[in-house]
């Protein structure tokens, strides 16, 4: 399945949030596909493009995910002009209270548990959210390793929501897949 056809599935199984992130296009692909995906979500799910600044905010997209060594977050602001939510990916306490501390609007923390995704270092167990739970009151999302049979743990330890690429993308039936995550959250919001 490419891109666009899964997010379809996505947002037919009730994802509200899609976070665009393909490290391995060109960046005129990325671009490209990125307007495609923000034409696909408008109105219908909450959009974030990984790492672009330039490209989220030229396809009109609702945020930007920024990595530790990518764009730095008062530069960040700055560009976006608070047209941005802004979410960082953070891998300890330390990170993630400089995020907070520096105006993220949310965090990815993790890994939680082992991943193929992306090396991040080694995985840190759902009681590490509930650790810096106690610290962070920004929305924390939880990333790594993250599947249907895991991912109630990361939601039970405080996370406010899950980062699952591998396990939307690879579904023989990513609609009904993304369909049980938002049931792991009834009852939440």
């Amino acid at each position: 399945m490419g891109h666009e056809e899964i997010v379809r599935e996505a947002l037919a199984g009730g994802a509200r949030l899609i976070q665009f992130r393909d490290k391995s296009l060109s960046k005129d692909e990325f671009r490209n596909l990125a307007f495609r995906l923000r034409d696909i979500t408008r109105g219908l799910a909450v959009f974030i493009v990984n790492d672009e600044i330039e490209t989220a905010l030229s396809c009109d997209a609702d945020g930007v995910h920024l990595g530790q060594g990518d764009l730095p977050l008062s530069k960040a602001r700055e560009i976006a002009g608070g047209r941005l939510i802004i979410g960082i990916s953070t891998h300890s306490l330390e990170e993630a209270l400089a995020a907070q501390d520096g105006g993220a609007d949310y965090i990815g923390f993790g890994p939680i548990f082992n991943t193929a995704t992306k090396d991040a270092g080694e995985a840190k167990g759902p009681g590490a959210i509930r650790h810096i739970r106690e610290k962070i009151k920004i929305p924390i999302v939880a990333i790594g390793g993250i599947n249907l049979e895991n991912a109630r743990e990361a939601i039970d330890a405080g996370a406010d929501a899950v980062a699952v690429i591998s396990a939307i993308s690879g579904a023989e039936d990513a609609a009904d897949t993304t369909r049980r995550f938002v049931e792991l959250f009834n009852g939440r919001y």
